[in-house]
Formats: structure tokens, C-alpha cells, sequence
């Protein structure tokens, strides 16, 4: 399942050279990464209550191209990764306005009990599992 997360960069998120403070990346991923679970039909909550957490391991974020107050980025979340107990997602930011990539970035990730103890979706959840193993795209 493709999905596309659009966000608008607001002033707050700029430096005094007018650009977007590169600490703000993570957060725009995060939040790509969280509404693209949603729209799986896995939000995080919804997995929280069901025991489960996916906590970030690592991040990985390569700056291309500045984008500033009122310009709109698209970010693709796509699973690159995938193993039943960890996950890599790479990611697709792109400038809407010029077409040019913003960033180059990943993030991995792992599958842990309320307690943060490393689980195996395919033991643990299979419809879950699914969902995740159907998103890897290098299969």
C-alpha cells in the first residue's frame, strides 16, 4: 500500500536563517510514520493497548535541499526491511513545489512487549505480521 503524508512547514519549525531546523526532520517522520500505521488499520495507540510498542533504534537523515516557512513537503514511507522482529523504513521527502529531494532518510526499528522485551511478530501477531510483510518492498 503506497502512502503519501503532505505537511506544510509552519514558521515555528524555522532557524534565524529561515530554514527548517534540522532536529524538525525526525519529528516530520515520525509523524509520516505514524499516520501511514493509522491508515494500516494499526495506530499506535491501538497497538499499545494490545501490548506493543515500536521503538526507534536508529536514524539515519542525509540533508539535500532547505525547504522554509510555508513550503509543503510529501514524505513516502516504505518498508525496506523486515525480519518479524526488527524493521527499516526508508523514506521519500520530496519539496512539492520544486521537486527536489529535501531529505535522505531511514529509520529502524524493533517489536517489544509493554515491558520493551524484543517479541517476533510472526510468533506474536500474524495479521500483524502480514501487514508488515506485505509492505516490504525487496521481497
Amino acid at each position: 500500500m503506497k502512502f503519501e503524508y503532505i505537511r506544510e512547514i509552519n514558521y515555528y519549525e524555522t532557524d534565524r536563517m529561515g530554514v527548517v531546523h534540522h532536529s524538525n526532520y525526525i519529528r516530520f517522520l515520525e509523524e509520516a510514520r505514524s499516520k501511514w500505521m493509522k491508515q494500516l488499520g494499526i495506530p499506535m495507540e491501538e497497538l499499545e493497548k494490545m501490548g506493543f510498542t515500536i521503538p526507534t533504534l536508529e536514524v539515519n537523515c542525509q540533508y539535500k535541499n532547505h525547504v522554509t516557512s510555508g513550503d509543503i513537503i510529501s514524505i513516502k514511507p516504505i518498508v525496506t526491511e523486515y525480519n518479524g522482529v526488527r524493521m527499516k523504513v526508508s523514506y521519500s521527502v520530496i519539496d512539492t513545489k520544486t521537486d527536489k529531494e529535501v531529505i535522505k532518510a531511514w529509520t529502524k526499528h524493533c517489536f517489544t512487549n509493554n515491558e520493551l522485551k524484543p517479541i517476533n511478530m510472526k510468533k506474536t501477531n500474524t495479521k500483524i505480521h502480514q501487514i508488515f510483510e506485505n509492505l516490504l518492498i525487496s521481497k
